[in-house]
């Protein structure tokens, strides 16, 4: 293997996948090069560099829904992404492109298949993504985290690999110990963390905001990842109860240690923190995202509540009832041990190594 391109972002949802299937490479073909391709302005062109990777952006940009006379603008950078992205193939002469979703992927995937390039798709979700959708006809293969993938994607292209995740974040005692100073937690009392994706989840910090006179009279202590856009206002709020059990930040960067002293976590519904939880087997509480294409978030939630594998709260919900269950969860042992054990069934650990594994394939076709 020489040289690939790996195309898609947007999110972290989307990158932390991406970066991952990258450095699976890396690992077996230490002299393989391997190019990104993302969306200019959007969160990849920072993430990427910062793992070692080299990245072009184009000028692609979501359609707009609520606004259609937006997307004359919108079909304009699309075109301009597509001669971009064939120039990129032509000049970097990739043996495969992988896509993981996001804006960026759509045009270079579209013009590595019309160059003859042979093209992976990798879905997180269990509901697949527009772009995906209209990828796969001419997709070699499509790696899948989820059951059920038919009725999106022709069922002899698909292959269920798992999400690929952060190689960084086995939980050990060692590193419960750090985290209890690094956060300045108690070791005898039970900890909740709370995240809501780099930028913040508005229901779930309302939630906890609503919720603090109630943390501050539990014996319970809380780590709280308010991402940037709330955090100012977050910590106003705390400052009514100086006493209460809350490390408050904006953003975590040590998630290895937040992950090893939590004992339950309040999150999101991302198909790439699903895929940790379970890797990791933590019991999860999860308010999924009403603002995301086809509600995705409620459907990955569902998949893991009904199987007894997570708590789901709807976001209209959470503010009356988030803290409460919370509360009440954290120490009913019993329902606990079921979620962990019911969440680690549906881990596949080796995710990126199975994704290689297909790109091999392809390739000796």
């Amino acid at each position: 293997m020489k040289r690939v391109i790996i195309s898609g972002g947007g999110t972290g949802g989307h990158i932390f996948p991406a970066i991952s299937i990258a450095n699976a490479i890396k690992a077996r073909y230490p002299e393989v090069e391997i190019l990104f391709v993302g969306a200019e302005n959007r969160m990849e062109m920072e993430r990427v560099p910062a793992a070692g990777y080299k990245i072009i952006g184009l000028p692609v940009a979501g359609l707009d829904r609520k606004n259609l006379l937006k997307n004359i603008g919108v079909l304009i950078k699309l075109q301009k992404s597509l001669s971009l992205a064939r120039k990129v193939i032509r000049d970097f002469k990739p043996e495969i492109a992988i896509g993981v979703g996001g804006y960026a992927s759509g045009p270079t995937l579209k013009a590595a298949s019309r160059m003859h390039i042979p093209t992976l798709l990798q879905e997180q979700n269990s509901y697949a993504g527009v772009t995906n959708k209209l990828l796969a006809k001419k997709a070699a293969k499509i790696c899948v985290a989820y059951d059920e993938m038919e009725q999106f994607f022709p069922k002899e292209k698909i292959v269920l690999t798992g999400n690929p995740v952060r190689q960084d974040l086995q939980c050990s005692e060692e590193k419960r110990k750090e985290a209890y100073e690094y956060f300045k937690l108690d070791p005898n009392k039970k900890t909740i963390l709370v995240i809501g994706g780099s930028l913040g989840a508005r229901t779930i910090n309302q939630s906890m905001i609503k919720g603090l006179e109630k943390i501050s009279q539990s014996d319970v202590q809380f780590i709280w990842q308010s991402g940037k856009y709330y955090f100012e206002n977050s910590k106003k709020e705390m400052q009514n109860y100086p006493e209460s059990p809350v490390f408050l930040s904006d953003f975590i960067s040590r998630m290895d240690l937040a992950y090893s002293a939590a004992d339950l976590i309040i999150s999101r519904a991302g198909a790439g923190s699903i895929s940790e939880f379970c890797m990791l087997g933590k019991p999860v509480i999860l308010v999924p995202s009403p603002n995301v294409a086809e509600d995705h978030q409620t459907k990955n939630a569902l998949s893991l509540a009904n199987k007894n594998a997570a708590i789901m709260i709807a976001d209209k919900d959470a503010e009356n009832q988030l803290i409460d269950k919370a509360l009440q969860l954290i120490h009913n042992e019993q329902e606990l041990q079921n979620l962990r054990t019911n969440i680690l069934k549906l881990a596949l650990p080796d995710a990126a190594n199975s994704i290689v594994d297909e790109i091999e394939k392809i390739l000796k076709k």
